[in-house]
């Protein structure tokens, strides 16, 4: 039988390494957050650790398989993974965080078998993969003129429209677009743009600084 402080470290772990994870798409304003991925990856070890329990008790009793359990939280997961994917116009959102939170529900499993190198050496590779990868994926997109602007804006009817109208004038393309309600009178628009031929960003600053309602272009990447 596992004992109290085994139990206890596994779990702790499970806390610890989710929330590294967790931490990184709470970063990115993503809908699963640091809270969603420790649930996951605790809940997971629970069950790891459920199962274990089980073998131990009435392992003798009957021909129980302490994976069966593990295996259904594997699937099962799959209706957290889909609630995080959005789809808007011809772009679709999310699948890399149903994926983070599908690994996060893998690693719980792991730390609540005790295994606790694999868990440790994939929580390094997720985060380098969601940090220093996603850095190479924006370098690549701008070498092939793809620019993601955030702009915040007035809050009022019509404004999304007024900004896609200057950017089509100037022979800009919208790739995709996400909007955040901050208030009553300010929002956040996400915009992935194609610039283009030779433009450059500084050209589109400059078309969109001439937008009535444009209140700040927060960053660029």
């Amino acid at each position: 039988m596992l004992s109290g402080q085994e139990i206890l470290l596994r779990i702790l772990l499970a806390f610890i390494l989710s929330s590294v994870i967790g931490m990184e798409r709470e970063f990115g304003n993503q809908a699963a957050g640091l809270r969603t991925h420790i649930l996951v990856c605790v809940g997971s070890t629970l069950v790891m650790l459920v199962s274990f329990h089980l073998f131990e008790a009435y392992g003798g009793q009957t021909s129980m398989d302490p994976a069966r359990l593990g295996a259904q939280v594997i699937s099962g997961i799959g209706f957290l993974g889909a609630g995080t994917i959005m789809k808007e116009g011809a772009s679709i959102r999310g699948l890399t965080t149903a994926a983070g939170l599908w690994v996060v529900a893998c690693i719980g499993l792991a730390v609540g078998a005790g295994f606790y190198f694999g868990a440790f050496l994939v929580t390094i590779v997720i985060v380098i993969t969601l940090t220093i990868v996603n850095r190479l994926d924006k370098r690549i997109n701008k070498s092939k003129n793809n620019y993601s602007l955030t702009l915040r804006a007035e809050n009022v009817p019509g404004q999304l429209g007024r900004i896609g109208a200057a950017l089509g004038k100037g022979g800009v393309s919208i790739r995709n677009i996400r909007m955040i309600e901050l208030n009553d009178f300010t929002v956040e628009i996400i915009l992935l743009l194609k610039l283009p031929g030779q433009m450059e960003l500084e050209e589109v600053f400059g078309i969109l600084n001439g937008v009535e309602g444009i209140k700040q272009i927060v960053d660029s990447s």
